[in-house]
This record gives C-alpha cells, sequence and structure tokens, in this order.
C-alpha cells in the first residue's frame, strides 16, 4: 500500500464498457518522512468516496482488483482507504482534521 493524497480528478467518457461508472483520481504519493508529496501522479479508480485533498491509501497491481467494485475490472490501481490520522514512533505526523503537522 501507499500514502498518497488525492491532488485532481479524470474524465474519460470513452473507456473500457468494464469501467463505465468508475469515478477515476489523480493521487499523488507521500514520502511520509517528511510528508510531502512526490512529483509523479497517478490515475486511481475510487472505491471509498475520496475527494480532491484527502489523504488515502492506495493498491496497485492484483491488489487493486480484490474489491467489490474493481473484481475482474482492467485496474491497476485503486484507492481503498481514507486515512483519519497517521502516528510514527508514538507522534501524530498526520490528522484528517488539522491536516499534516
Amino acid at each position: 500500500m501507499q500514502i498518497c493524497r488525492v491532488v485532481g480528478t479524470v474524465v474519460s467518457t470513452n473507456k473500457a464498457e468494464k469501467l463505465s461508472g468508475m469515478k477515476l483520481l489523480l493521487v499523488r504519493p507521500i514520502a511520509l518522512e517528511t510528508f510531502a508529496e512526490e512529483s509523479s501522479m497517478l490515475v486511481s479508480v475510487d472505491t471509498v468516496g475520496a475527494g480532491v485533498g484527502e489523504v488515502v491509501m492506495v493498491v496497485s497491481g492484483s491488489s487493486s482488483r480484490q474489491t467489490c467494485l474493481t473484481e475482474d475490472k482492467p485496474v491497476d490501481n485503486a484507492i481503498v482507504g481514507i486515512i483519519d490520522h497517521i502516528d510514527v514512533e508514538s507522534k501524530r505526523i498526520f490528522d484528517r482534521r488539522g491536516s499534516s503537522l
């Protein structure tokens, strides 16, 4: 799993039939040591109702096809959770209510 921030949306009118109705979001991985966003962005299928600005858990490869919404679909990246908070070595480095600390 990766921790990412949702940074945008993707709209695709013409796509594989199995992707019809799926919400596509742009996510950017986060370096947990600094909580800085990394430069690369990924297109990810939203399975949990995430929105722009939220910090999310993302899975890729075969793991991304293990949700009820993505099973047997041509998906290589999926958002599987919205992060409430992250603690590292007893220190809170992220809290959804107050963003990164």
